[in-house]
């Protein structure tokens, strides 16, 4: 039976000061550091034989830090852009409390969480999607249909257009997924590679 981990990066320095973040390489903040670890930790039993990332220092050491705890440094690691965060565009940098006072919660909420709005000059969650899919669709899932087990680190938004697609979820139920920090988010799957379950660890 084929495993995937799923695998928000802990804390950074921007979620720290409630900022949008997007394609800034913002290092991860101390409580980061220590999610990455407790994800390691959740992670003992499992055995990965790959793991992808994408180019931004803050899930690429939590990676670090989970395959360090795990023993599994030595692991074939894939880097690339097409699992960084959605770029947030002019909000990049921005404090979302302040952002919202500008614009309304009810705008912001539809900047963060909707599936096709983009933010001024950024991407949407569906740009973000036709980026992160074609690399999953080619990468990924050939190595879950040989039955490996596989452990993603990336960002909220870049897995919540996986996850959209895992459990085909509408637009409008899309709205309401966050992924948390530092929080496994374990799938498995039949030798067809259709989903037989998912948790959070």
């Amino acid at each position: 039976m084929a495993r995937l981990v799923l695998l928000r990066h802990g804390e950074s320095q921007w979620n720290l000061e409630n900022r949008f973040t997007g394609w800034v390489d913002v290092p991860l903040s101390p409580k980061g550091i220590e999610e990455a670890r407790q994800a390691g930790e959740k992670l003992r039993g499992f055995t990965f034989d790959r793991a992808f990332t994408s180019v931004l220092s803050r899930a690429n050491e939590t990676l670090r830090i989970v395959l360090e705890t795990l023993g599994q440094s030595a692991i074939p690691i894939e880097k690339d852009k097409a699992l960084n965060e959605r770029m947030y565009g002019e909000l990049q940098g921005l404090n979302k409390a302040e952002t919202a006072k500008k614009y309304g919660d009810a705008q912001v909420k539809i900047w963060r969480r909707s599936y096709d709005v983009k933010p001024p000059s950024g991407e949407s969650l569906k740009d973000t999607a036709e980026r992160a899919l074609p690399y999953y669709e080619k990468m990924i899932k050939p190595y879950l249909l040989k039955g490996e087990t596989i452990i993603i680190a990336a960002h909220g938004n870049s897995l919540r257009a996986l996850v959209m697609e895992l459990d085909q979820l509408s637009k409008e139920e899309v709205l309401e997924l966050n992924i948390p920090t530092g929080a496994p988010l374990l799938y498995e799957f039949d030798e067809s590679g259709k989903v037989l379950s998912h948790r959070y660890l």
